[in-house]
C-alpha cells in the first residue's frame, strides 16, 4: 500500500468477507516482504484510501493479523509488523 495510488481489488460479491480479503491483502505484503518485520504497516486512513472501505471493516481485517500474531498494534503509534519469529505458521 505504501507507495501506490492504485486502489486495490475487493471482492464484495465473493463468499470470503471483505475484512478477511483486507487481512489476506496486508498479509501477503508482510510474508512477500513489503512491509518487513518491526515496520509500520500503512495508516488505517491510507488503506481506506486505497480500497475505498468503511474504517471499522479496516480495523477488523488488521484485528485478525494481530489475533493470528502478524501485526502489533500500539496505542497512538500505529500497527507494526511483528518479528518473523512470532509469525503464525503457514
Amino acid at each position: 500500500m505504501p507507495g501506490h495510488n492504485h486502489r486495490v481489488d475487493i471482492d464484495h460479491t465473493g463468499p470470503e468477507p471483505v475484512y478477511l480479503q483486507i487481512a489476506d491483502i496486508i498479509r501477503g505484503r508482510i510474508t512477500e516482504g513489503r512491509y518487513p518485520p518491526d515496520a509500520p504497516v500503512p495508516s488505517i486512513e491510507r488503506i481506506r484510501q486505497e480500497t475505498g472501505l468503511a474504517v471499522k471493516t479496516i480495523r477488523r481485517g488488521v484485528g485478525v493479523l494481530a489475533a493470528e500474531g502478524w501485526v502489533r498494534i500500539v496505542p497512538g503509534k500505529g500497527t507494526f509488523v511483528t518479528p518473523r519469529a512470532q509469525w503464525p505458521e503457514r
